[in-house]
């Protein structure tokens, strides 16, 4: 069992609240604290994540590397992708580590917040699952397939779709395409879902898009056990530790990062992971 604090959606939206109610807002000069270049070295990196792969990444580096390197690092996991940046925006975390750069724009425009991107640490590949049937072939008119209806994420596995024949889209729509944008569904059906319920649906639909955290979550191996997955190479959806602007600089924010890109953390993902999680390192790329 994880050691870390976990925290349900119901349970998270409290300690906000209460968080909130007890330390002021960010316009409150009586709980602003110093940030960025300037923040406390001594009080600990509070980092807001996704239960697997997120976590388990960071407690490594915690149980691992942290301590060696000067840093004071606690895991926070959230079971949904908003507390997060919610949480990061308010200053209950001073980071989070679950989300990809496209989900990161889409949630600061129709949100305004102001989080921003630090550093790539590794990549899920989105992938589509069945109960029902052993190989693409198997896909058929009649047939429902569940997608996840977040914005990015419902693009991103069209898009898979759409690359396996499965389907057709709209010239031009790249990620951001919606089940509108589908010009040829060949018969197919489509369920859209929260990511996180995606795989509970397995066995209610023929086939599903699940993201890689969450289907690794529901102990499937996804370069085992997906018909299909997307392509690492030239893949936009590396997963990022962010911050909320202004506290890039934070002395902690650096050590964590050059910690998260070290051999040890790559080998570790590597191994633990067998090519369901892929690490990346690469430079960000800027929106």
């Amino acid at each position: 069992m994880r050691k870390n604090i976990k925290i349900t959606a119901a349970a998270a939206t409290a300690a906000l609240a209460f968080g909130l109610t007890a330390c002021g807002t960010s316009s409150d000069p009586a709980s602003k604290s110093e940030t960025g270049a300037n923040a406390d070295t001594s009080k600990a990196l509070v980092v807001a994540a996704s239960p697997t792969p997120h976590a388990d990444i960071l407690n490594f580096v915690k149980k691992n590397l942290a301590a060696k390197a000067g840093l004071k690092l606690e895991v926070k996991e959230f079971t949904d992708y908003v507390l997060p940046n919610t949480a990061t925006e308010n200053g209950q975390v001073d980071a989070n580590f679950f989300q990809h750069r496209p989900y990161l724009d889409d949630f600061n425009k129709k949100n305004n917040t102001h989080i921003v991107a630090v550093a790539n640490v590794h990549l899920e590949p989105l992938g589509l699952y069945s109960n029902k049937v052993k190989d693409l072939k198997g896909i058929k008119a009649g047939q429902t397939i569940a997608v996840p209806n977040d914005t990015t994420d419902e693009g991103r596995a069209l898009q898979l779709l759409a690359a396996n024949g499965l389907i057709t889209v709209k010239d031009g729509v790249g990620t951001n395409a919606k089940i509108s944008d589908i010009t040829d569904k060949k018969g197919l059906e489509f369920k859209e879902l929260e990511a996180a319920t995606v795989p509970r649906a397995l066995n209610d639909v023929d086939a599903a898009v699940i993201n890689g955290n969450y289907a690794i979550q529901a102990e499937l191996k996804p370069a085992e056990d997906a018909l299909v997955l997307e392509k690492a190479d030239g893949n936009p959806y590396a997963n990022l530790l962010a911050v909320k602007k202004g506290n890039e600089k934070d002395p902690r924010v650096e050590t964590l990062v050059k910690l998260l890109h070290s051999d040890e953390v790559k080998k570790f993902i590597e191994d633990t992971y067998q090519g369901s999680v892929i690490p990346d390192f690469g430079p960000l790329v800027n929106s």
